[in-house]
């Protein structure tokens, strides 16, 4: 699944253009600044600071333009988170409301989850001990993928009536497997350490801003125990990113996502598309990294 490495510095061959045009209105503006700004503080602090920075993200991390979520497409970053907790209290906790309109693929995504993530456990590999859900909603995949692996499981949901149905009703006798229950959004989340043998973040990568989702992915590293994993699983754009404004979510190209990766410290185990689902539905993609 390794990409040829031209094909790896395309994002950043894209935003040449843009970029060489930032650099010519900061030199206006530097210009301008120098001429008739009565606080040259100010003027070193924008160039130190903003520049200096703006420049090591294009230049020195040649991969993708970080950070395009924030300041370009959500156009407001408590609007976008809040927009998605609006959506979500209208949702019902069921496998209905966790699958939306697709339902029907339930089944055929759970299987490529089970069978991706039977590559990274086992003997010499991670541990199955204790593993994390991260979005994990009503816990279609805790039942479905990760309680028959591991001994017990922690949930993390922004969505109190999700984890209510989770543990009263949709979990059963296995709501004993549960230890905790986290009511937090993945932006304020932080696991405890060194914990998890594996952490599962399915569909929820789309409701973080890029900063949010490389800094959540620097903690989960944090958290796991030796040869343990995460596993991404969600929606990947077929380029650059789409924004969802009904439920608040962006789909990044998987190039994009594989930068914020990269940028957050961890490295790619394996990359895998989703197989069986229907056309109308954006690529689903699973990236097991360390």
């Amino acid at each position: 699944m390794e990409m040829e490495p031209e094909q790896k510095h395309e994002p950043h061959l894209e935003y040449k253009g843009a970029h060489q045009a930032f650099r010519e209105r900061w030199k206006q503006t530097d210009d301008t600044m120098c001429r008739h700004s009565m606080s040259f503080h100010l003027h070193h602090t924008l160039r130190s600071e903003f520049f200096a920075s703006y420049l090591y993200l294009l230049e020195k991390i040649p991969v993708v333009k970080l950070f395009p979520v924030t300041c370009e497409i959500i156009k407001g970053e408590k609007q976008f988170y809040y927009r998605a907790q609006q959506f979500y209290q209208d949702v019902p906790a069921s496998e209905e409301g966790m699958m939306g309109d697709f339902v029907e693929i339930s089944n055929i995504d759970l299987e490529g989850s089970r069978q991706f993530l039977q590559r990274f456990v086992g003997p010499g590999k991670a541990g199955t001990h204790c593993a994390l859900d991260c979005g994990s909603g009503i816990g279609r995949v805790t039942k479905g993928v990760l309680l028959p692996v591991f001994e017990k499981m922690e949930m993390a949901d922004m969505m109190e009536h999700f984890l209510l149905h989770a543990h009263e009703k949709y979990l059963g006798e296995d709501a004993d497997r549960i230890e905790t229950y986290y009511c937090y959004t993945l932006q304020e989340f932080t696991p405890p350490r060194n914990k998890y043998d594996l952490i599962w973040m399915q569909w929820v990568a789309c409701h973080l801003t890029d900063k949010d989702l490389m800094n959540f992915l620097k903690r989960c590293k944090k958290s796991l125990r030796p040869n343990g994993v995460i596993i991404l699983k969600d929606n990947m754009a077929r380029q650059g990113c789409k924004l969802d404004s009904i439920d608040s979510s962006i789909s990044r190209h998987l190039d994009i996502m594989r930068g914020i990766i990269a940028v957050a410290g961890l490295e790619v185990l394996a990359v895998e598309k989703q197989e069986g689902l229907p056309d109308i539905i954006m690529p689903v993609w699973m990236i097991a990294m360390k």
